[in-house]
This record gives structure tokens, sequence and C-alpha cells, in this order.
């Protein structure tokens, strides 16, 4: 978390003021930020059962977002800030029900690999239409593309991806329709998305699935 307060502010990125919330500061904020609990805006760290997060892991936080099944919720889109480290993986996954825009805000590359999936959620060997920054194009079943700085890449439903740094830390920006990995998420592979963490100090700020605790 403090290396991504100051990377985001080397990219000149400023995360909202709950971003730095203490769970003191937690316990004293009443029911009008029930949208930050209830669409788990905030921190959200995983490995993905991996056990190695720096080969395959993501740092993400929430800015905003709308919510699947409570109708007080209004907002049909969502925005997150996502820390790619040079090399970590990202592993395969599409969603059921949320379409992405992935953007390069700064740093080094983004590396993409797409496939169609099939009916049976697999891989498909059919080409992968690319949108990309009003370009639209295709490419082979697994083709890797690079998203360097400035650019982006658009991820419908069920396209499966993966991604990873190249050539340093990567800033990236995700605006996309409403988000909640806890049931859009379809990995190729089983992973752990929510994993268990060793609570061998204080928080330094809640993640987004601690806040029932709180």
């Amino acid at each position: 978390m403090r290396k991504t307060v100051r990377f985001a502010e080397e990219m000149r990125f400023r995360l909202p003021p709950f971003a730095f919330w203490t769970a003191e500061d937690w316990r004293d904020k009443g029911e009008e930020y029930d949208e930050l609990r209830q669409n788990l805006l905030g921190w959200d760290i995983t490995d993905f059962g991996s056990g190695d997060f720096y080969k395959i892991g993501l740092l993400m936080f929430t800015i905003r977002n709308g919510n699947f099944d409570n109708p007080k919720y209004i907002k049909p889109y969502a925005e997150k800030l996502l820390i790619v480290e040079e090399g970590q993986i990202t592993p395969y996954h599409f969603h059921y029900k949320k379409m992405e825009d992935i953007i390069n805000r700064g740093g080094g590359d983004l590396m993409v690999q797409v496939y169609n999936s099939d009916m049976d959620e697999r891989f498909a060997g059919t080409p992968v239409m690319v949108s990309s920054d009003g370009r639209n194009y295709t490419v082979d079943a697994g083709a890797v593309v690079r998203v360097t700085p400035g650019e982006s890449i658009t991820l419908p439903c069920g396209m499966y991806h993966k991604f990873w740094g190249e050539g340093g830390k990567v800033l990236v920006g995700e605006v996309s329709k409403v988000n909640d990995d806890r049931v859009d998420n379809r990995f190729y592979e089983p992973v752990g998305r929510f994993p268990a963490i060793d609570e061998d100090e204080a928080p330094l700020y809640l993640l987004s699935m601690d806040y029932k605790e709180f």
C-alpha cells in the first residue's frame, strides 16, 4: 500500500480521501458511507492463492462502483486503479457481466494476452477482435497485445485475458460496467481470488473485504 501511494503520486494520480482512512476512522463513519462498504470501494490485494504475490498477484483500488443487486445504487459503471508489477501475472479470466476498458496510465508497458471463450468456457481457437482507442482489428487466438502508456484496450464479456507488466511497474486504470468480483469472474484455472492474510501487524488501511469486521 505504501509503495502504491508513492507510485501513484509519482504518476500524478491522486487517490480519494477514503483511501487513507485507518480502522479507527472507519469505525466512526456512519450510514452515509454505506456506498463504500456495500459496493466494496477501496483497497483489494490478492495473490490469487499463489503464495507469491510478485509472481502472480494484483493490487487494486476501486474508486467508484454500482451494485448488481441493490437498486439503491444507480451507477451503471465502475472505476479502478490497478498496480501491475513488472512480470507480475494476473491469470486468465473473463467476466460474465462486466465489459471494461483497461488503460495504461503510465510506467511500463502492459502486455495483454487474449482468447475468445467457447460454449464450454474454454479457450476458443477463433480470431479475437481487438478494440484499442478507436482502432478495431483482429489478432490470432492467444496473441499478446502491447498497451503502451496512454493506450487502452477494450475487453468485452467472455473474452479471456491475462496480463503483466513489461519494462517497469504499470499504473493501470480500469473503466467498466458495474463490478463484483465475488460473482462475475470466470478464471480459466481455479484460483484463490480472496486469499487469507496473516495479520502479523495492524492494518495500515483496511481492505474492502475487511469492512464487515469494523
